[in-house]
């Protein structure tokens, strides 16, 4: 008998891939509805303070301008409700911003009014006629000043068990009684997401009761639920579609303001409403990685042996809701550190809230924690990597648990042959190319194995096709390909007989994609769902076929359109008698992670980045000439997609290392950087040919599959790994991002 080819593993061509480079992918923008109608935002120009008129007469009596929507007009939204105990508190007081609520303004650029016409020339011009009036207030956005009045955040206030509560194990005061330690301050910049494809809505009111939102959103399940929420509808009331989504790092995971405007313009003027923002509001109104504040001192043994660590964070939230991250949980759980402390604080600015970046908080600690473990071992005269191996976990000392799995060593090992760390010198400075310093650097990435609850569908079409459906997205990663390889491997069928639909709402539950737990969630519903397809089919043969009635579920093989049976070569029932019935062979799976091994065991996915860099000894200019990026990644299911998201994942740390930096212009509140010809990404001269490797060990405790996320490490520990190799070659250390070459000549 041949055997079954396996597609798990394969470097499998992306599914979407002729869609999207023939253009047939459909983003959020681009659906064309009869009756379509073009929203403008107008933002504020001041940080803080009151309107205290608007004048929209010249804006209303523009060519097809249909409405203007602002605070003193716009219809009530159920679910702007004032919150808090105090009824005179600001209607955002202590949560999302609800746009044209009130007169308050609490960053600049907040949206002031909408702009509806018959075509979108015709809303941009109208929006620039509205003219408005404010009682300007002293505003806050110089996070240095502000971080006198950081705080606790309100979910470590009420329970001391947060994570975001302050953490100490061993003896408080292990540092002080140090002699060999150093303490250091570190500053990660405001940087924003830009993603290809801009945050865009199109709003339609089927009904006074019925909504649907073609919408760029990481979760159509969330987006759902809040919408209907705000709208007092059933939640099946409300449809989100996005089948494609051009890119998104954790900024469209929210939901924002420019998509309540948009169903509120929707519903004033009953027609769809399209809105997309300008390069400029991405800035503004759709979340940023927050700026940073870290210090992080550390003790050791003359042996390498680290003896204490203390880390404080305060990072930056708006006045209105309050933003955490973990930027400290790396620190608690990747060193062996018998005394340990972490402190975290927000400071509230008027500026528009964060939101989760990739690496959401690990890739903003981490640039702290790696830096500083270069530091002790260069105090040490120790290499960086032997220093790490020397205070290596076996098992997480934060919660006292072994590693579902961990091969971060072999990660060490692999890597440092790849780059060639044995080239690296002990001292900074050693290595000179002509005008060139040469130098190595390293750096760590954790990010928790995750896995939630999905459902999925499955159902065989009479010609052989199985259809599969989740409501998850693929913001980019290739989420559709790699669940078709798992149903291919899991119903046997080759992969062009799969059809994996995803991003909508109407489809079965699953939550959002962000976090690195889409194929550890999604894919064992996948699996588990076309398990049980092959049982229903099993079922169905063995009404009329004792053989199916009496066989094993793992006998039963689906092959060139019959169900047959491994055990019984003369036993096959054609696929299309059994799919003769509307719904018989379909079947529903909720998949959720079960046991305790969650309980039991840490799960973590880890990474380890290499950088060989060169830096100008007049110029102060870094070329990152190679990277080296690895992962103990779990089950690699697309040796191609899962490489693809290291290397967006190493670039993105090199704009994080050596560009990327959101400026704000503190007498305004207003961001100066707007547009990528002065807020700097890379291209492809800032970027080498990154290399990429896996460990490919499953970890059959995140789930039966063994995979355990990469899309968060495969940033995370990138950043310092290139600020170290700058050190290795110039004997230099910044630590306040981006490495610049005016920081280093």
């Amino acid at each position: 008998m041949k055997m079954q080819e396996k597609h798990i593993g394969a470097s499998m061509n992306r599914v979407d891939g002729h869609q999207k480079v023939t253009g047939a992918a459909k983003y959020s923008a681009e659906y064309e509805l009869p009756g379509m109608s073009y929203g403008v935002l107008v933002g504020s120009t001041i940080a803080k303070g009151r309107i205290t008129g608007l004048d929209t007469k010249a804006a209303e009596r523009a060519p097809g301008v249909l409405a203007v929507v602002t605070h003193l007009n716009s219809p009530k939204v159920p679910g702007f409700k004032p919150v808090g105990k105090d009824p005179s508190q600001p209607a955002t007081t202590g949560g999302p911003l609800k746009v044209f609520s009130d007169n308050e303004i609490r960053f600049n650029d907040q949206p002031i009014a909408l702009v509806v016409a018959d075509t979108l020339e015709r809303a941009k011009h109208a929006a620039r006629l509205v003219r408005a009036q404010y009682a300007k207030e002293a505003h806050q956005t110089d996070m240095k000043a502000a971080a006198k009045d950081a705080f606790l955040p309100t979910s470590a206030q009420k329970n001391p068990k947060s994570p975001m509560a302050d953490y100490q194990r061993g003896a408080a005061d292990a540092l002080q009684k140090a002699s060999l330690k150093i303490e250091q301050e570190y500053v990660i910049p405001t940087e924003m997401h830009s993603p290809m494809e801009m945050q865009s809505i199109t709003a339609h009111w089927e009904a006074p009761d019925r909504l649907t939102l073609y919408d760029k959103t990481q979760g159509t399940i969330g987006t759902r639920r809040d919408f209907a929420r705000e709208w007092n509808l059933p939640e099946e009331n409300v449809k989100v579609i996005a089948t494609f989504v051009g890119g998104a790092f954790g900024n469209a995971l929210h939901s924002w303001p420019h998509e309540s405007a948009a169903i509120i313009g929707a519903k004033v003027v009953n027609r769809p409403l399209k809105l997309m923002l300008t390069r400029e509001q991405m800035f503004t109104s759709v979340g940023y990685r927050p700026y940073t504040w870290q210090k992080l001192a550390m003790s050791a043994t003359p042996d390498g042996k680290i003896t204490a660590i203390s880390h404080e964070s305060i990072g930056q939230t708006s006045t209105y809701e309050e933003f955490t991250e973990s930027t400290l949980a790396q620190t608690r759980m990747m060193y062996q550190a018998p005394s340990l402390s972490t402190r975290y604080r927000i400071a509230a600015l008027n500026v528009g809230t964060p939101i989760w970046m990739r690496g959401p908080g690990e890739a903003t600690g981490a640039f702290a924690l790696e830096s500083a473990m270069d530091e002790m071992a260069h105090l040490l005269k120790l290499d960086p990597l032997e220093f790490r191996l020397r205070n290596y976990t076996d098992q997480d000392p934060e919660r006292n648990r072994p590693w579902s799995t961990k091969y971060l060593k072999e990660c060490y090992q692999m890597g440092a042959e790849r780059i060639g760390w044995s080239q690296r010198k002990l001292e900074p400075g050693a290595v000179r190319e002509g005008d060139w310093l040469i130098g190595y650097g390293m750096g760590v990435g954790t990010f928790g194995a995750h896995r939630g609850s999905a459902h999925v569908s499955a159902q065989l079409l009479p010609d052989g096709t199985a259809v599969l459906q989740c409501a998850t997205t693929d913001i980019g990663p290739g989420t559709g390909t790699a669940m078709t390889q798992i149903a291919a491997d899991a119903l046997g069928l080759p992969p062009e007989k799969i059809r994996f639909e995803l991003g909508q709402a109407s489809f079965p539950q699953s939550g959002s994609q962000g976090g690195s737990s889409t194929v550890n969630t999604v894919g064992q519903a996948v699996q588990d769902a076309c398990l049980a397809l092959k049982d229903k089919l099993r079922e169905l043969a063995g009404a009329g076929n004792p053989a199916f009635a009496s066989a094993k579920k793992e006998d039963v093989a689906l092959a060139s359109g019959y169900l047959t049976l491994g055990s019984n070569a003369a036993a096959r029932v054609p696929l299309a008698d059994l799919t003769k019935q509307p719904g018989a062979a379909l079947v529903n799976v909720e998949s959720k992670p079960t046991g305790n091994d969650g309980q039991q065991y840490s799960m973590y996915s880890f990474s380890v980045h290499f950088a060989q860099v060169a830096v100008h000894v007049l110029t102060g200019e870094v070329r990152v000439r190679k990277l080296v990026s690895g992962a103990d990644a779990g089950t690699i299911i697309n040796q191609k997609t899962a490489a693809n998201q290291m290397k967006g994942g190493a670039v993105g740390g090199i704009g994080m290392a050596l560009m990327e930096h959101a400026v704000i212009d503190d007498r305004y509140g207003r961001y100066v950087t707007k547009d990528f010809a002065d807020y700097h990404v890379p291209v492809q001269a800032d970027a080498p040919a990154v290399e990429v490797f896996f460990v490919n060990q499953p970890d059959y405790h995140v789930n039966a599959l063994g995979t355990k996320g990469i899309g968060e490490i495969a940033t995370i520990g990138v950043a310092p790994a290139i600020a170290n190799a700058v050190f290795n070659a110039t004997g230099k250390r910044v630590r306040e991002l981006p490495i610049t070459p005016d920081k280093l000549v």
